[in-house]
């Protein structure tokens, strides 16, 4: 019954998020989850909250957990925004941020919500093509534009940014915002949070569903000036006035605590990257270099959607995007040793 729509709801072309497929015994390889369950100490503070009192609303501020996040960051709690899940702090960004009629610009291989969000809000946009090795090259984002934004790692190439480029970046844009969207920064980059109190036109933005392993209770958060701050909370509290719950809140907090059990798991992903990346490549594959949860690999000799088809077959799913540029590529999220062993078994029989 469309007829009941807003006009400009048949021309949205919707974000599809990665198949979560219903069968046991999968190797899921295709979403970037964390092999490693949540810190023990966040389960324990979500479990307490458990209890009479989720009758109440929780608290609208979340303050709790802007605290832990502004101690982990050295930054004060009025440098701090949070959310449902990072995707809700980058509509609230592009919402609040982007809207200045200029075209917002983003990288042509980027994380494919972008565009979605600016068909949701009006916002015209340009895609800057990535250079012949998949890398952002900041000098093409010499010119006019009404924000910009990236994802540092890149999603889905998992190429990393180095930081003195995107201070060369943010130093070329002093009037507009750059967000550089950090959802993959803990497994082999440095935060550009460093960065937040020297350029007033920079935002990032981070989540807690890949590094701590919570991507089922939606957390994300921002950092930037508190004047960016204000303007993201005037959106949440235009549209939302309660968004995270009492256990979100309990349990994200808890988590930025356990500084022990994050370090571990994250290294225990670096490491399995690493030889995952090694075991690719004596299977001849051509693997980016990445600083994310996942590899973005080609084989020069062999069809990736075939691949992809014939790893399904075998129970192992990996992540395919039929976009030109990388239509070649498999993105591969990284598992625990066993099943990236598996994905590796499957591979050799694809191969033969």
């Amino acid at each position: 019954m469309s007829k009941f729509w807003s006009p400009f709801v048949k021309d949205l072309v919707p974000y599809v998020p990665g198949e979560q497929p219903k069968l046991a015994k999968l190797v899921k390889l295709n979403t970037n989850e964390n092999p490693y369950g949540p810190s023990p100490k966040a389960l324990a503070a979500m479990q307490a909250q458990l209890n009479d009192d989720l009758r109440l609303y929780p608290d609208p501020n979340s303050d709790l957990l802007k605290q832990a996040v502004a101690d982990y960051y050295g930054v004060a709690t009025a440098q701090v925004f949070v959310g449902n899940g990072s995707d809700e702090v980058l509509a609230h960004a592009f919402h609040g941020l982007f809207q200045h009629g200029q075209p917002l610009l983003f990288p042509d291989i980027s994380y494919s919500f972008y565009p979605v969000y600016c068909g949701l809000y009006g916002i015209p946009f340009e895609a800057v093509a990535l250079d012949e090795q998949l890398q952002i090259r900041v000098e093409d984002y010499a010119r006019p534009n009404g924000g910009i934004v990236f994802p540092n790692p890149n999603a889905p190439t998992g190429c990393l940014l180095a930081l003195e480029a995107i201070e060369r970046l943010l130093k070329a844009n002093p009037d507009t915002v750059v967000l550089v969207d950090e959802a993959y920064i803990d497994f082999g980059g440095v935060s550009a949070i460093s960065l937040v109190n020297q350029y007033p036109n920079l935002l990032v933005s981070q989540t807690l569903s890949k590094s701590r392993s919570l991507a089922g209770l939606r957390v994300g958060l921002a950092v930037g000036h508190p004047d960016l701050i204000e303007a993201l909370e005037r959106i949440k509290n235009s549209f939302n006035s309660y968004p995270l719950d009492r256990m979100a809140i309990a349990g994200a907090a808890a988590a930025f605590e356990d500084q022990a059990y994050f370090t571990q798991t994250c290294q225990q992903v670096i490491d399995s990257r690493e030889a995952l990346v090694q075991a690719l490549t004596g299977l001849g594959f051509e693997v980016l270099p990445s600083a994310a949860n996942f590899v973005f690999a080609c084989h020069p000799q062999r069809d990736a959607a075939a691949l992809a088809a014939g790893l399904r077959e075998h129970g192992v799913i990996v992540r395919h995007f039929k976009q030109a540029r990388i239509a070649q590529f498999l993105r591969i999220s990284i598992g625990t040793p066993e099943q990236n062993q598996a994905l590796l078994d499957a591979l050799a029989v694809c191969l033969a």
